[in-house]
C-alpha cells in the first residue's frame, strides 16, 4: 500500500526570529480585542487591520517583488499566518487573496493581471472571494453547473454560487465555471475567470449563521457579460488550477486553530490546578494540536519546494476538522457552563460562538467524504 510521506519541515533562526517580531506586533494591535472576537479566527474582518498587515510586509511574503511580494520562503510565511490565527486576529479582508486567488493569478494570469492586483493584494488594500461550491452539488466541485460561454468580446455567464465567503466585501472572485463540455466530462471543459463584483448582472445576496452572522453569501450570474482577457491561464485548465489551490486551501494552520480560543479560555478557566481528568484530556489536546502543527508545517515545506502534496493536504483538513469540532465537546464536559454568546463570562461567550461555527468546520474546503475519497484514492483503496 503507498504511504503517505510528511517530510521533516526545515527551521532557522531567521523564522523564530520573525515568530517574536509578529507576536510583539500583535500584543499591541490585539491589546483590546475580546475573546468573544477573537474566536472568530479567521472569519474576522477588518480592512485598517489588513493595510496595517501589508505595511509590515506580512502579505504577499513569498511573491516576487515586482508584484509587491517579498520573496520570503512559504515556511515565514507560516509563521506569520499561525501566529495571527492562534492570537485571533481579523484576517478575512487579505485572508484569501493571501492564500489562494494571489498565487493562483501569479502561476496561471495575464501579466496585466498580475501587475494590477497583486501589489494591491500586499498592500492589503484588495479582497477576494472564491467562487467554487454551487446549490446541490456541495464539495463535489466536479458538478459545476455556472456555464461561461463565448460571446464576441468575452464571456456570458450564468449560474450562481453559494457559501462564498464575503462576496458582499470583495472586489473581485475567481469564478469557477463550465466552459466546454456538459455533465458527462465531469473534470474536463472548466475554466476559472476573474470577476469585478461591480459588473453588472451580478446580484449577491446575504446568508446568515447559526449565530446570525453574515459571512456567506449566495452569488448569482444573470447574462453577466466578462471580457475576453477575464480567462486565467489557458481555457479548460479550470480543474487543474483547482486542485492546486486546494493543497493550499487545506493544509494551513487556519485548518486545525479555529478553536484555538475556546483552547485557551478552556485552560484558563480550569486553573492552574486542574482536576486529574481535566490535565489528561487538555494534555491529549496539546497533543493532537503538536502532530497537527508538525504535518502542517510539513506541507508548507514542500510547497516551498514548488511540489504539489493535494494528498497531504486533504489529510491535515480532515484531521484538524475533527480536532476542531472536539474542542467544544471536551470544554462542556469539563468546564459547567451554559453556551451563552452574551454573557459576560467569557468562557460561556466564546463555546457559545464555536458549538455554534464548529458543525461548519468539516464542510468549508471540502466535505469529510470528499476528502477522506482523495486519501483513499491516494492510498490505493478506491
Amino acid at each position: 500500500m503507498p504511504r503517505i510521506a510528511f517530510p521533516p519541515p526545515p527551521s532557522s533562526a531567521a523564522t523564530e526570529a520573525l515568530r517574536a517580531e509578529v507576536r510583539d506586533f500583535l500584543k499591541t494591535e490585539l491589546a483590546d480585542r475580546p475573546p468573544r472576537l477573537r474566536a472568530e479566527s479567521w472569519n474576522g474582518f477588518n480592512a485598517d487591520f489588513s493595510r496595517r498587515m501589508g505595511a509590515r510586509g506580512w502579505i504577499a511574503m513569498t511573491w516576487p517583488k515586482q508584484y509587491g511580494g517579498h520573496e520570503r520562503s512559504a515556511l515565514e510565511r507560516y509563521v506569520v499566518l499561525e501566529e495571527t490565527l492562534a492570537a485571533g486576529a481579523p484576517v478575512a479582508a487579505h485572508w484569501i487573496a493571501d492564500r489562494q486567488s494571489g498565487p493562483l493569478l501569479l502561476k496561471n494570469g495575464t501579466e496585466e493581471q498580475r501587475r494590477t492586483i497583486l501589489p494591491r493584494i500586499a498592500a492589503g488594500e484588495c479582497t477576494f472571494c472564491i467562487g467554487m461550491s454551487e446549490p446541490d452539488s456541495g464539495s463535489d466541485l466536479a458538478a459545476v453547473r455556472t456555464r461561461a460561454v463565448p460571446v464576441e468580446g468575452g464571456w456570458r455567464v450564468n449560474g450562481t454560487k453559494l457559501w462564498t465567503t464575503y462576496a458582499h466585501k470583495a472586489q473581485y472572485m475567481i469564478l469557477f465555471c463550465r466552459t466546454d463540455g456538459g455533465a458527462e466530462d465531469r473534470q474536463g471543459g472548466t475554466s476559472q475567470l476573474l470577476v469585478d463584483l461591480t459588473t453588472p448582472g451580478i446580484a449577491i445576496r446575504p446568508i446568515l449563521d447559526l449565530s446570525g452572522a453574515h459571512h456567506f453569501n449566495e452569488v448569482v450570474f444573470e447574462d453577466v457579460l466578462l471580457p475576453a482577457d477575464a480567462l486565467i491561464g489557458n481555457r479548460g485548465e479550470g480543474w487543474t488550477q483547482v486542485m492546486s489551490e486546494l493543497a493550499y486551501e487545506r493544509s494551513g494552520p487556519e485548518r486545525f486553530l479555529s478553536s484555538m480560543a475556546l483552547l485557551i479560555e478552556l485552560v484558563r478557566a480550569l486553573g492552574p490546578s486542574p482536576s486529574g481528568h481535566a490535565a489528561i484530556a487538555v494534555g491529549r489536546l496539546t497533543a493532537h494540536l503538536i502532530v497537527l502543527r508538525r504535518l502542517s508545517r510539513s506541507v508548507a515545506g514542500m510547497l516551498d519546494k514548488g511540489e504539489n502534496p493535494t494528498l497531504q493536504a486533504s489529510l491535515v483538513k480532515d484531521l484538524g476538522a475533527l480536532f476542531e469540532q472536539e474542542i467544544p465537546e471536551i470544554a462542556r464536559q469539563l468546564v459547567e457552563a451554559e453556551p451563552d454568546l452574551e454573557s459576560t463570562r467569557e468562557f460561556s461567550a466564546v463555546l457559545a460562538h464555536t458549538v455554534m461555527n464548529a458543525p461548519a468546520f468539516s464542510l468549508r474546503g471540502g466535505t469529510r467524504e470528499i476528502l477522506r475519497g482523495i486519501i483513499a484514492r491516494g492510498l490505493g483503496l478506491r
